[in-house]
C-alpha cells in the first residue's frame, strides 16, 4: 500500500509552501512509494527544535492542538508502511541539535528537521547540516512566509534540499514521503 493523497483534500484553504532545491528529485505529490518487502531499510532522522515539546499547549491558533507525541506516532505509522527506520529527537538546546546532526552522518539517509526558532538564528545548525552531506528537508507547521518578518528568513533553507511549511502536522508526513523518494532516487543511481 502506497502513500497517496490529494493536496486539496487535506489542505484546502490553508496557506502553505512546498519547495525543493533544484537538482533533487522527490517524486510527485500524488505519486506512490513502493513498500515491497524486499526493499532495503531506509533511515531517517526526525529532529524537532525548541519549544516543539509544548505543541498542543503553545499558541494553538498558530500551531494547532496536535501534540508532538501525536505527530511522532503518525510518523512512526507512516514509516512502518514505507519500511523506514526513524530516529526521533526533540531538543531545546542548539548544541545538542548540532551534535545530533553530526552523529547522524554515518547512519541517516535523510534528515527531516524543524529547527523552530533556530531557523532564523542558528548558523551553527546550518553549518552542521552543510557539513554532514546528508540530504535535509526543512519542515514547519506554520507557513513562516506568512508570519512576522523576522520569521521569514531561514538559515537552514539554503542548505536543505527542500522546505515544507504551512500544512500543520501534515508537513512532517509530506517530508517523510519526500525523504523516502529521495532515498529511492539515490539508490537507483
Amino acid at each position: 500500500m502506497g502513500f497517496n493523497f490529494d493536496v486539496n483534500h487535506f489542505f484546502f484553504g490553508r496557506s502553505a509552501v512546498f519547495t525543493c532545491r533544484a537538482g533533487w528529485r522527490i517524486g510527485s505529490i500524488g505519486g506512490q512509494i513502493s513498500t515491497d518487502r524486499g526493499s532495503p531499510v531506509r533511515k531517517v532522522l526526525v529532529l524537532h527544535g525548541p519549544n516543539l515539546n509544548l505543541l498542543g499547549e503553545r499558541e494553538p491558533n498558530v500551531y494547532g492542538k496536535v501534540t508532538l507525541e501525536e505527530i511522532n506516532k503518525e510518523l512512526q505509522e507512516l514509516a512502518k508502511e514505507f519500511q523506514v527506520e526513524l530516529r526521533i529527537v526533540q531538543s531545546n538546546h542548539e548544541g545538542e541539535i548540532v551534535e545530533t546532526i553530526q552523529n547522524s552522518r554515518h547512519w541517516a539517509d535523510v534528515i527531516i528537521i524543524n529547527p523552530a526558532a533556530y531557523t532564523h538564528t542558528s548558523v551553527a545548525i546550518r553549518d552542521a547540516i552543510s557539513a554532514v552531506n546528508v540530504p535535509c528537508i526543512e519542515v514547519h507547521l506554520s507557513n513562516i512566509h506568512a508570519r512576522e518578518g523576522f520569521r521569514q528568513a531561514s538559515h537552514v533553507s539554503p542548505v536543505a534540499v527542500g522546505v515544507i511549511a504551512g500544512f500543520g502536522k501534515n508537513s512532517y508526513l509530506l517530508a517523510l514521503k519526500a525523504a523516502t523518494s529521495i532515498i529511492l532516487a539515490e539508490k537507483k543511481k
